[in-house]
């Protein structure tokens, strides 16, 4: 199955550029243990949410506003694309995040297919 692990950084927390993320030993790490399983299917890391558009259709009237739309704790820095057999194999994935480990959280969210 697929899922999707939505990468949540503390708002306020540490901002890793992807350049800090592949000098990193925890990231390292990681990455070297999902890649070498072929589980990861693709991902990206954000910009923070201080660069997002949020986009809302009013009518026929388009709205724009900088930034995010609500106000929260965290917010999603990243996202990867996992394949693995199940839910359990997914969380146990997300676990070992070290976003997980460092103060933030991992969802993990199934793929419509």
């Amino acid at each position: 199955m697929k899922y999707v692990l939505f990468i949540c950084t503390a708002v306020g927390g540490a901002e890793l550029s992807p350049e800090e993320i592949a000098e990193d030993p925890r990231f390292t790490s990681y990455i070297d243990e999902v890649r070498g399983r072929d589980i990861v299917k693709g991902g990206a890391r954000l910009r923070p949410p201080t660069d997002a558009t949020t986009v809302r259709v009013q009518g026929d009237e388009v709205l724009l506003s900088d930034g995010p739309f609500i106000e929260s704790k965290e917010y999603v820095a990243g996202i990867d694309i996992i394949e693995v057999a199940d839910l359990d194999e997914a969380i146990a994935l997300a676990a070992r995040h070290p976003a997980a480990l460092g103060g933030g959280s991992v969802e993990v969210r199934p793929v419509w297919e």
